[in-house]
């Protein structure tokens, strides 16, 4: 256990140094560019700008081939403050949307309670018709069944009372 704790703490440590973002490092002096012979390597710009920094706007015409931006500059406070209003107008429409989406599912709700009772209603209406008519039917089998032993009880008599009459005869 201490093993996959210690691996799983070092793997977010060499996680989140690889998330940093990159700063521009300042320029040398001009004087030290002049003394040294070899030429410095030149600094990798970030491939996106960070969404979390809001202060800073790529400058309007430098923007590369990808289509991302080469320099950025830092913001006016009054930039900041439309940014800022910009993004509570959205936040205040986002909420407004979904204030509407809440009120439509409430009234989709309702209207599934209330189609859910009706079948409910249906569904036990239903239920005492049928079983009405089992019992209807299971009246009636009595009653065939009364029929057919009455049937076969007379039958019985007829047969016997002929079977009787004819052995009388035969003496």
């Amino acid at each position: 256990m201490r093993v996959v704790v210690s691996s799983l703490l070092g793997l977010s440590l060499i996680c989140s140094t690889a998330w940093a973002v990159e700063t521009a490092p300042v320029a040398p002096a001009p004087a030290a560019q002049a003394t040294t012979a070899t030429p410095l390597p030149q600094p990798q710009k970030p491939q996106t700008l960070p969404a979390n920094q809001p202060g800073i706007v790529p400058a309007a015409g430098s923007v590369d081939a990808n289509g991302l931006p080469q320099e950025a500059k830092p913001l006016t406070a009054e930039q900041l403050a439309k940014n800022k209003a910009l993004q509570d107008a959205k936040v205040k429409a986002l909420v407004k949307d979904q204030a509407t989406r809440l009120q439509q599912l409430e009234k989709a709700n309702l209207d599934a309670l209330s189609q859910n009772q009706e079948l409910q209603l249906k569904n036990d209406s239903l239920g005492v018709q049928v079983q009405v008519l089992q019992s209807e039917r299971s009246a009636q089998m009595f009653l065939y069944g009364a029929a057919t032993i009455a049937v076969g009880v007379l039958l019985g008599f007829l047969i016997a009372s002929y079977v009787y009459t004819k052995r009388r005869r035969q003496w």
